[in-house]
Protein backbone atom coordinates (compact mmCIF):
# COMPACT_ATOMS: atom_id res chain seq x y z
CA UNK A 1 0.00 0.00 0.00
CA UNK A 2 0.94 3.83 -0.90
CA UNK A 3 -0.83 5.12 1.71
CA UNK A 4 2.04 4.67 5.13
CA UNK A 5 -1.24 4.47 7.69
CA UNK A 6 -2.77 1.71 5.83
CA UNK A 7 0.82 -0.46 6.29
CA UNK A 8 0.86 -3.23 8.62
CA UNK A 9 1.42 -2.21 12.60
CA UNK A 10 0.67 1.72 11.82
CA UNK A 11 -1.51 3.09 13.93
CA UNK A 12 -4.42 4.42 11.08
CA UNK A 13 -7.50 5.69 12.56
CA UNK A 14 -8.81 7.02 15.65
CA UNK A 15 -12.30 7.15 16.66
CA UNK A 16 -14.37 8.96 19.68
CA UNK A 17 -17.41 7.26 20.86
CA UNK A 18 -19.59 9.70 23.01
CA UNK A 19 -22.89 10.35 25.06
CA UNK A 20 -23.28 13.80 22.76
CA UNK A 21 -22.27 14.01 18.98
CA UNK A 22 -23.07 17.82 18.89
CA UNK A 23 -21.19 19.07 21.70
CA UNK A 24 -17.97 16.66 21.28
CA UNK A 25 -18.21 18.52 18.01
CA UNK A 26 -18.56 22.03 18.82
CA UNK A 27 -15.60 21.27 21.14
CA UNK A 28 -12.92 19.70 19.02
CA UNK A 29 -13.92 22.11 15.96
CA UNK A 30 -13.15 25.05 18.57
CA UNK A 31 -10.20 23.17 20.07
CA UNK A 32 -8.40 21.73 17.46
CA UNK A 33 -9.56 23.85 14.10
CA UNK A 34 -11.16 20.36 12.84
CA UNK A 35 -14.24 20.14 10.17
CA UNK A 36 -16.70 17.46 10.27
CA UNK A 37 -18.51 15.79 7.37
CA UNK A 38 -22.01 14.19 8.40
CA UNK A 39 -22.37 10.99 7.10
CA UNK A 40 -24.54 7.64 7.53
CA UNK A 41 -23.13 4.44 8.11
CA UNK A 42 -25.54 1.86 8.11
CA UNK A 43 -28.07 4.17 9.41
CA UNK A 44 -26.14 5.27 12.38
CA UNK A 45 -25.36 9.22 12.02
CA UNK A 46 -21.33 9.52 11.96
CA UNK A 47 -18.97 12.38 11.85
CA UNK A 48 -15.91 12.36 9.58
CA UNK A 49 -13.15 14.42 11.68
CA UNK A 50 -10.77 16.30 8.98
CA UNK A 51 -8.06 18.57 9.02
CA UNK A 52 -8.28 20.31 6.01
CA UNK A 53 -8.60 17.56 3.60
CA UNK A 54 -7.41 15.05 5.16
CA UNK A 55 -9.72 12.13 7.20
CA UNK A 56 -8.04 11.12 10.52
CA UNK A 57 -11.02 9.70 12.24
CA UNK A 58 -14.75 9.72 13.36
CA UNK A 59 -17.19 10.74 15.88
CA UNK A 60 -20.38 8.56 16.66
CA UNK A 61 -22.79 8.08 19.45
CA UNK A 62 -21.79 5.18 21.92
CA UNK A 63 -23.53 2.27 20.19
CA UNK A 64 -26.28 0.28 22.10
CA UNK A 65 -24.22 -2.59 22.63
CA UNK A 66 -21.71 -0.77 24.50
CA UNK A 67 -24.35 1.53 26.15
CA UNK A 68 -23.10 2.72 30.29
CA UNK A 69 -19.49 2.84 28.99
CA UNK A 70 -17.99 5.81 29.49
CA UNK A 71 -17.14 8.67 26.18
CA UNK A 72 -13.52 7.52 24.98
CA UNK A 73 -11.52 7.67 21.97
CA UNK A 74 -10.48 4.48 20.64
CA UNK A 75 -7.24 4.15 17.96
CA UNK A 76 -6.58 1.10 14.90
CA UNK A 77 -3.90 -0.35 13.76
CA UNK A 78 -3.71 -1.63 10.52
CA UNK A 79 -3.00 -5.51 9.66
CA UNK A 80 -2.88 -7.68 6.83
CA UNK A 81 -4.61 -10.26 8.04
CA UNK A 82 -7.11 -10.24 10.69
CA UNK A 83 -7.93 -13.39 11.12
CA UNK A 84 -3.84 -14.41 11.78
CA UNK A 85 -3.88 -11.53 14.12
CA UNK A 86 -6.82 -12.61 16.02
CA UNK A 87 -5.06 -16.30 16.87
CA UNK A 88 -1.70 -14.37 17.61
CA UNK A 89 -3.70 -12.32 20.30
CA UNK A 90 -5.17 -15.36 21.93
CA UNK A 91 -1.31 -17.05 21.61
CA UNK A 92 0.19 -14.25 23.51
CA UNK A 93 -2.14 -14.05 26.44
CA UNK A 94 -4.62 -11.69 24.84
CA UNK A 95 -8.40 -11.56 24.64
CA UNK A 96 -10.73 -11.00 21.33
CA UNK A 97 -13.50 -8.32 23.16
CA UNK A 98 -15.30 -8.20 19.68
CA UNK A 99 -14.80 -10.46 16.80
CA UNK A 100 -14.25 -9.33 13.63
CA UNK A 101 -17.44 -6.70 12.15
CA UNK A 102 -17.62 -5.70 8.60
CA UNK A 103 -17.31 -2.09 8.13
CA UNK A 104 -18.86 -1.42 4.33
CA UNK A 105 -16.92 -0.62 1.62
CA UNK A 106 -13.72 -0.27 4.05
CA UNK A 107 -12.60 -3.49 5.44
CA UNK A 108 -13.43 -5.50 8.57
CA UNK A 109 -11.82 -4.42 12.69
CA UNK A 110 -12.15 -6.42 15.94
CA UNK A 111 -11.41 -5.05 19.19
CA UNK A 112 -8.48 -7.24 21.36
CA UNK A 113 -7.29 -6.61 24.78
CA UNK A 114 -3.79 -7.09 25.79
CA UNK A 115 -2.75 -9.13 28.70
CA UNK A 116 -2.58 -6.22 31.08
CA UNK A 117 -5.85 -4.92 30.35
CA UNK A 118 -5.67 -2.09 27.25
CA UNK A 119 -7.62 -2.73 24.47
CA UNK A 120 -7.07 -1.58 21.26
CA UNK A 121 -9.35 -1.64 17.36
CA UNK A 122 -7.63 -3.75 14.59
CA UNK A 123 -8.48 -3.05 11.21
CA UNK A 124 -7.40 -5.09 7.87
CA UNK A 125 -8.99 -2.75 4.76
CA UNK A 126 -10.68 -4.33 1.89
CA UNK A 127 -8.51 -2.34 -0.53
CA UNK A 128 -5.13 -0.75 -1.12
CA UNK A 129 -4.26 3.02 -1.42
Amino acid sequence: MNNPMKQHGAFSWNELMTSDMDAAKAFYSELLGWTMEDIVCEGVPYSMVKVGEQELGGIMAIPTEAAGMPPMWGSYVTVDDIALCIKKTQELGGKIIMPPREIPDVGHFCVIQDPQGATLNLIQYQCSD
